[in-house]
């Protein structure tokens, strides 16, 4: 239940914007900490296994933007995850300078296990909720999304 003071917080951007960073902060923190016991890779590579999962082949310049990071640490990236079998990499068609990074099926079967083992603990939580409190994160984890995807708002 908020308290007089934390409504008046979030009353104004600033205020809002402190209570959503860190509601997300420590729900994500929770989330990462219910990764799959036998998961060996870090949240990073995760991560990377996670965008080729989900938007297929790429280079590791595309990658290194997706994940904003600077190529040279994607490049380390990637090195661990096709050493331990999880991607390959492979010439690029039309650029000789650049290769392409796939996930293989040893990176599905990772991304697939941790995301189902957070995605339980997450539907757990979430029974736990009212009806009208799980129809208010239904309606808001679109606009969550945007924020994250989101450059800077034009004015």
């Amino acid at each position: 239940m908020p308290t007089a003071q934390r409504t008046s917080r979030t009353r104004s951007d600033a205020g809002l914007a402190s209570e959503l960073r860190y509601a997300v902060m420590r729900l994500r923190r929770r989330l990462a900490a219910e990764r799959h016991p036998d998961n060996e890779l870090g949240m990073n590579a995760m991560a990377v296994l996670g965008a080729l999962h989900r938007r297929g082949d790429l280079t590791v310049g595309e990658l290194a933007q997706h994940e904003q990071v600077q190529p040279p640490s994607m490049t380390r990236t990637v090195t661990c995850l096709v050493e331990g079998g999880y991607a390959t990499r492979r010439p690029h068609d039309t650029d000789g300078r650049q290769v392409v990074i796939s996930i293989t099926e040893a990176g599905l079967a990772a991304v697939r296990a941790d995301r189902q083992r957070r995605d339980e603990w997450l539907a757990r939580r979430l029974r736990g909720l009212s009806p009208e409190e799980r129809e208010v994160l239904r309606a808001a984890a679109p606009i969550l999304e945007r924020l994250a995807l989101d450059s800077e708002p034009k004015d």
